[in-house]
């Protein structure tokens, strides 16, 4: 006998187990979303530019690397860093591929079309003001602080760096007045080019500024320059670099590098000899990373270790 009853009871009973399993589902589905929306997502960065890593890394910030622009230096054990171009011709399709949260240069990096593309992506881009000065350098380490959240850190950095600057501000004093101080000139030297010697306003400036040097090289910017004309300005001091320096004599005391530095300029250009930097075997190389964006780190120490031959010098 057909009993409705039972028919209805069991309805009941299959509309309830629905009813209970669509509960338990939407409970399910709306906690895994609560455990998402709490969690934080895992900072993943690219850093375009030799002064900009060097913060990063000074800051701590170096475990949230996932690549760097070909003029970065890292340390060695840094091997599971992606090396990306020039900062100033970056790929937007290699930076998507490593999925970065935050791609953080200088006002060089570029080209724009490539900045736009990770802007469209959703991709944070920071360019900060290159660095020429104290204010400027301190004003990028906080912004970067608060961007990396290492704000103790940025705090702790600044006053180092504010006691290095003050240091080097002490041996200026020392050298003397700028007219008095030893005369400066700067190679770029590159394979089978002239030497390009830096004018006022370039990174090499910036340096010898800082430490107290005269800069003898009277026009803006970089110009080649011939053997005859860098020993017609008879430069007390000059400095050299090669943006393709291999860091291969680093374990070198710095009166080895010097001398190591003199015979191979002396070498390549012969006429030198008779400059007072020549005769005097005055001839020292900057690290290509201080040469790069702007007042940095590595500027610093450049500016440093300079202000100490000036000091050296004006004892002859």
């Amino acid at each position: 006998m057909f009993n409705l009853s039972h028919v209805f009871n069991r309805q009941v009973s299959s509309k309830c187990l629905l009813l209970s399993a669509s509960l338990l589902l939407t409970f399910n589905v709306s906690a895994h979303e609560g455990v998402h929306s709490h969690e934080q997502v895992q900072p993943r960065l690219v850093s375009a530019g030799a002064g900009v890593t060097e913060l990063v890394l000074a800051l701590e910030a170096g475990d949230e690397l996932v690549a760097v622009d070909s003029t970065s230096i890292l340390p060695p054990s840094m091997t599971n860093i992606e090396k990306l171009g020039y900062h100033r011709m970056l790929s937007a399709e290699g930076i998507l591929a490593l999925t970065p949260t935050l791609v953080l240069g200088t006002d060089a990096m570029g080209p724009e079309t490539t900045l736009e593309v990770l802007r469209s992506a959703d991709v944070e881009v920071v360019k900060l003001p290159t660095a020429n000065d104290r204010p400027q350098l301190l004003s990028n380490i906080d912004t970067m602080g608060k961007l990396l959240n290492r704000q103790a850190q940025a705090k702790q950095l600044k006053l180092k760096l504010q006691a290095s600057l003050d240091a080097i501000a002490a041996k200026k004093q020392q050298v003397g007045r700028s007219e008095q101080a030893p005369k400066i000139l700067f190679m770029l030297l590159q394979a089978d080019r002239p030497a390009r010697v830096g004018g006022e306003g370039t990174a090499a400036d910036i340096i010898i500024k800082l430490a107290g040097g005269n800069n003898i090289a009277d026009f803006s910017g970089y110009k080649s320059l011939s053997q005859e004309g860098i020993l017609s300005l008879q430069p007390d001091l000059i400095l050299i670099s090669n943006r393709s320096h291999a860091q291969t004599e680093t374990s070198m005391s710095d009166a080895d590098k010097a001398a190591s530095d003199t015979a191979k300029v002396l070498k390549a250009m012969p006429l030198l000899a008779y400059t007072p930097a020549g005769k005097n075997k005055q001839i020292r190389s900057i690290k290509p990373q201080a040469l790069l964006g702007g007042l940095g780190l590595s500027a610093i120490e450049a500016a440093d270790k300079l202000a100490s031959v000036l000091i050296e010098i004006n004892r002859y």
